[in-house]
């Protein structure tokens, strides 16, 4: 499940952001709503261990994340978090399967090969896993992250502005990957967004709306 209760942070020299409090079951798709500004990539941020929590709580996976040190987080991450970045981050010197075996090969393990050829089975990749980022288009590249972000399957998967700068027919097809690919794990699926075409597209998902602050 995901939790989070009076939790507060402040990057420095900035007026703090309080989050509102919010609970969602295992396997529930969240929209994480709010104008620019608002806070919805720090929570993110927070929500993945990527930025400590500063006060309040923030359960993820079945974890207290306050209570994690910088290797605990590593870790916990490397188990049970998937995240799809508004920027993809692809290696550009590395083929789609080279990209996907790097985590694994970063943490000093063996590449589970038979896995990235299932998750490239189940995302349409098998004829792209020869290709470099450079020779994919921006919807094969999100597919690329998408399969990235479930490869481990996470019980959690996080996504911030996946669609912001799609058209309409590959913004349909990222949501629909990212819905399969969380229901396929299991994974509750957080996405940050502004966009209406993920209401549309996701009309009985659980809203997360952030309040906008003050400057």
């Amino acid at each position: 499940m995901l939790a989070v209760r009076g939790l507060r942070h402040a990057h420095p020299g900035a007026a703090p952001i309080d989050f509102p409090d919010f609970e969602a079951p295992q396997g529930a798709v969240v929209r994480l709503l709010g104008p620019s500004g608002s806070g919805k990539s720090t929570l993110l941020a927070l929500l993945a261990g990527l930025l400590r929590v500063q006060q309040g709580q923030a359960q993820v996976a079945g974890c207290e994340l306050a209570g994690l040190g910088p290797r605990q987080l590593d870790a916990w991450r490397a188990r049970h978090l998937g995240f799809v970045p508004q920027r993809l981050h692809l290696a550009e010197g590395l083929t789609v399967a080279q990209n996907l075996a790097l985590p694994d090969l970063a943490a000093g393990r063996a590449a589970d090969r038979a896995r990235i050829a299932q998750v490239c089975e189940r995302l349409g990749l098998q004829a792209l896993q020869a290709r470099r980022p450079g020779a994919l288009s921006l919807g094969q590249a999100q597919r690329v992250a998408v399969a990235r972000a479930v490869l481990h399957r996470p019980q959690v998967i996080l996504a911030d502005e996946p669609t912001a700068h799609l058209d309409d027919a590959t913004a349909q097809a990222t949501l629909a990957l990212l819905a399969e690919a969380a229901a396929g794990e299991g994974a509750t699926l957080v996405v940050a967004t502004h966009d209406r075409r993920v209401a549309e597209a996701w009309p009985h998902a659980l809203a997360w709306s952030l309040r906008e602050v003050a400057p």
